[in-house]
């Protein structure tokens, strides 16, 4: 009976030393938001209107002006260079306009001037 008296009051003064609101998990916070972060679809629309690499999944490169896209990431580019990887080396080809499937594009570099 004692030691029942005992987990009672040790109980006791353990609830009366914290409340209720410490003994909870934290909420919680809300995400901090960094306002200079820059999401993908925000960077490929910035490069509109200029020079973009286009790496593919295939053996394929393309340079080119970017003049528009979609959420699928389907380019529209304008004086475009096409480099094909061979054994013998990069294989040009100049082609006024190309539309690429997003599905197939591996890498994007703003700026970029091709593999040569």
């Amino acid at each position: 009976m004692l030691s029942r008296r005992l987990d009672f009051f040790a109980l006791l003064s353990f609830f009366s030393k914290y409340s209720l609101k410490s003994i909870r998990a934290p909420s919680p916070r809300p995400p901090t938001v960094i306002m200079s972060q820059l999401l993908p679809l925000e960077l490929i629309d910035k490069c509109i209107g200029s020079q973009i690499w286009v790496v593919m999944k295939t053996e394929k490169e393309f340079t080119g002006k970017l003049l528009g896209f979609d959420d699928y990431v389907n380019m529209v580019l304008e004086d475009v260079t096409e480099y094909e990887n061979t054994p013998q080396g990069y294989k040009t080809n100049k082609l006024d306009q190309i539309l690429l499937n997003g599905n197939n594009i591996c890498a994007l570099i703003p700026g970029g001037t091709g593999p040569l």
